[in-house]
This record gives structure tokens, C-alpha cells and sequence, in this order.
């Protein structure tokens, strides 16, 4: 089966109910089987939290599972999977290097979850989830959960699924969910700071103020985060450079709400599912709307309402014809500013690029020459003043020659300057015959040559 849905619709209970249904069918797991359900997921929290839901759900039925990921020391998952555990939620890498090692093997699987399958392919995983599959067997059941439908997961649903059947949540394009409310603020970078700040000021002066500020790098991350504490706000980061206590602890203190406010990068953009944010600020614009739109899925989740503020520079101006298509999907307020910007974009799609890369290409050879010059010059170091005769002979020779060709150059100047006045004093009407050296005058021609009409 495939689904496909948008953010916060639920999809981790929709195939962790049937799971459970699935495994009590099931003849039990004898010493050495692997788990029958495996469930993939391309980042570490989205694991751990489809692990939450698999213990809510599953504890009733005596339903053991394990979550292996990268970053955690492997000993207390590699314990886990040899005492033997129904559902292993893993990401890709990690699973492969127990698979490797014999910790598990996959011979019992028979429900197989591809969650965030996008997600995966973006990352790269599309190897290790071969492999992965290479070793499932045949008469699996496959469901694979997507929030969009691109090329790359069409093609490997066809490749691993048979006779699937296809369920639509909304709309195949990308989308974003109707009950956030978008603010697109157009500023400068430098602006962005200070703009953060005020709005800070107005969120924890709400009662419900639970925010995540999305910034690109894991440098940035520490930078502002450092600034908000120093400022006086609760602030806490998380990014791919942390450990894995670490994180728990962030995300622990974030839902707990005694650090209201997370900074981070897209490590938590997908799969975080923290049901009262209130607030997403994307700090810095992503690479992609795609990923905006899962940024500001962070809140809004299970029919909630909620605010995404966005930061839109003209270093991002790119991107603004797609964010006007998905602000005008989810019938949102546009900037004027950022329509004018996505109009501009595309009236310098072309020929504007290269008008300014001919003007760099212009004082580019001019830099070269001048560069070239200063070389010569260099290499005449000793002398201006030092070399040999035979060398002071040539460069004689070499100036007469030069001041030949100048004179041959004023020469010509000259007679083109005798032509211009000749064909200026001409009446209007008079115009050259390209093929000969005859002008036109009135009805009748004149030759340079001989001087007659």
C-alpha cells in the first residue's frame, strides 16, 4: 500500500495498529528470529518517536520492539535484537551494520514500513534500503507513507511493491497544511537579528508559546542560541553534531516545556511530532519549498492551529515563485513585496544573468591586462637601466617598429577622418554602395576613385 498525506495527519498509527494486528497472527518468535514487523525511518528522532507510539499501542498485546539508530552505542540495541523484539524501527545505516554482523537477521519479516520514503531517497538511502529489501522475503506486505509523490518514489514503489493500492490525503502537490496561518516578512539579512528578537518578544508574552526558530547551519544554530540565553530567553538547540544524549535532553526539556523555544536545522524538520507548538520561525529560508513546507508542519498537528513566520531575503529570491505557489495554495495573505520578487526572478531568468556575467567578463580581461602589464614591468626589474646591449638593440628595434605601425595607424585615422567630412558635407540623401567605393548622390553616382559622377 502506498499513502500519501500531509504532515501531522497521523500516519504513524495508521500502520502501527496494523502492525499489531499483523504480528498477533502470527506464530511466535523462537530463539534467533528476526522481528516480523520492520519499520525504516531516515532520521533518528522520527525512529524514537514511531517507537513511542509502538509502546503506547502495543504494551496490551505483549508486543516487545527495539529502535537502532546511528549516533547511540550499538550494545544496548545489538541486546535488544538477540533476545528477540517483534518490531525493530530503525534507520537504514545502523540496521545494516547488525545485519552485517549477525545481530538480527530479516527471515521472519513479513510487514515491511517505508515512513517519510521521500525523505530517505533525499537523503541518499535508496542503497541501503535495497539492500535492505534484498533480504526481506517475497510474499512481504509493504507499506510505504510519503508527504509527496515525486519520480524517484513512484519508481521504487513500482519496483517493490505489487498490485499496490494507492490512498490520497488531500492533494498529490506539494502543500502545506490550511490551518497554519504564513507570514512571509521581505528583509535584508542584517535585519533578521533584530527581528527575531522583537518577535520573541511577542510570542512568550502569549500563553501558549512553544516555538521552533529553523536556522541552516549547525554553526548559526550555536551562535543564536548562545544570543538568546545571553538575552534572557529559554532557549535550547539541537543539530546533527550532537550526541545522542544530547538530544534526548533538548527534546525532553523542549516538550516539557522548560525550554520553550528550540533552535535547530532541518535534523528536526521531519517526523518531530510535538503536539503544542504553537510558533515555527524559519530564521533562514531551506533549500527547497518542499522543505518549508514540512518545516511549518512542526505545528498545526492533529487539527490544531498555528503561526510560521519566515525570514525572506533577496539572497532567496529564487525560491519565491514557488513560495507564492504554496502561499496561494493554502489561501494565504502575499506579501506584495514578495510577489514583486517573484516577478523580477523571473523577468531576469535569463538574458539579466547574462548582462551582468558579460560586465564581470569585462573587468575580468581588464584586471588580466593590467595584471599582465605589472608582470612585464616586474620582470624588468634590473633594468630599466641594467641590460645588455644587444637587448637594449632589440628593444629599439622593437620601438621603431611600434612607432611605424603607429605612424601607418595616424594615417589611416586620417583618411578615415577625410572620408567622414567628405560624407558630411553630402545632403542627406546620399548614401554609400556597400559593394563599391561609390556614393550615391541625388540620382547619379560618384568614385572615389576617379573623382567623376
Amino acid at each position: 500500500m502506498v499513502g500519501i498525506a500531509q504532515t501531522g495527519s497521523g500516519k504513524t498509527l495508521s500502520y502501527t495498529l496494523p502492525a499489531i494486528v499483523h504480528i498477533n497472527n502470527q506464530s511466535h518468535l523462537a530463539r534467533g528470529d528476526g522481528p516480523i514487523a520492520l519499520i525504516l525511518a531516515p532520521t533518528r528522532e522520527l525512529a524514537q518517536q514511531i517507537q513511542q507510539v509502538a509502546n503506547d499501542f502495543g504494551a496490551s498485546s505483549q508486543i516487545k520492539n527495539t529502535c537502532v539508530f546511528g549516533g547511540a552505542p550499538k550494545a544496548p540495541q545489538a541486546r535488544d535484537l538477540e533476545r528477540g523484539v517483534e518490531i525493530v524501527i530503525a534507520t537504514p545505516g545502523r540496521l545494516i551494520d547488525f545485519l552485517e554482523s549477525g545481530k538480527t537477521n530479516l527471515k521472519r519479516c513479513t510487514y515491511l514500513v517505508l515512513d517519510e520514503a521521500d525523505r530517505m531517497l533525499d537523503m541518499g538511502f535508496e542503497p541501503q534500503i535495497r539492500k535492505i529489501i534484498e533480504q526481506i522475503r517475497p510474499d512481504r506486505q509493504t507499506l510505504m507513507w510519503s508527504a509527496t509523490w515525486p519520480k524517484e518514489v513512484r519508481n521504487l514503489a513500482e519496483e517493490f511493491l505489487k498490485d499496490y493500492i494507492q490512498i490520497n490525503v488531500g492533494s498529490l502537490q506539494l502543500s502545506a497544511n490550511h490551518n497554519i496561518l504564513q507570514i512571509i516578512d521581505v528583509c535584508q539579512e542584517y535585519e533578521k537579528e533584530q527581528k527575531l528578537s522583537t518577535l520573541l518578544k511577542e510570542i512568550m508574552a502569549e500563553k501558549e508559546n512553544k516555538s521552533i526558530v529553523f536556522i541552516e547551519t549547525k554553526r548559526r544554530v550555536d551562535e543564536i542560541t548562545r544570543k538568546m540565553r545571553r538575552d534572557g530567553w529559554p532557549a535550547a538547540c539541537i543539530h546533527g553534531d550532537k550526541s545522542q544524549p544530547e538530544r534526548d535532553w533538548v527534546l525532553q526539556e523542549f516538550r516539557s516545556g522548560k525550554s520553550p523555544i528550540l533552535v535547530a536545522t532541518d535534523v528536526a524538520a521531519r517526523g518531530l511530532d510535538v503536539e503544542d507548538v504553537k510558533f515555527v520561525i524559519n530564521f533562514d529560508y531551506p533549500s527547497s519549498s518542499e522543505d518549508y513546507v514540512h518545516r511549518i508542519g512542526r505545528t498545526g498537528r492533529s487539527q490544531r492551529t498555528g503561526t510560521a513566520y519566515t525570514f525572506f531575503t533577496p539572497g532567496n529570491a529564487r525560491q519565491a515563485s514557488d513560495l507564492v505557489a504554496v502561499l496561494r495554495e493554502a489561501n494565504q495573505v502575499i506579501n506584495p513585496k514578495l510577489y514583486e520578487m517573484a516577478e523580477t526572478s523571473k523577468g531576469l531568468g535569463g538574458r539579466g544573468r547574462n548582462r551582468w556575467r558579460g560586465r564581470d567578463r569585462d573587468r575580468e580581461s581588464c584586471r588580466d591586462r593590467d595584471r599582465d602589464r605589472d608582470r612585464d614591468r616586474d620582470r624588468g626589474g634590473r633594468g630599466y637601466g641594467g641590460r645588455s646591449r644587444s637587448h637594449s638593440r632589440s628593444r629599439s628595434r622593437s620601438r621603431s617598429r611600434s612607432r611605424g605601425g603607429r605612424d601607418r595607424s595616424r594615417s589611416r585615422s586620417r583618411s578615415r577622418d577625410r572620408r567622414r567630412d567628405r560624407t558630411r558635407s553630402r545632403s542627406p540623401r546620399d548614401r554609400r554602395d556597400d559593394r563599391s567605393d561609390e556614393y550615391v548622390i541625388g540620382n547619379s553616382y560618384w568614385s572615389s576613385a576617379t573623382g567623376e559622377r
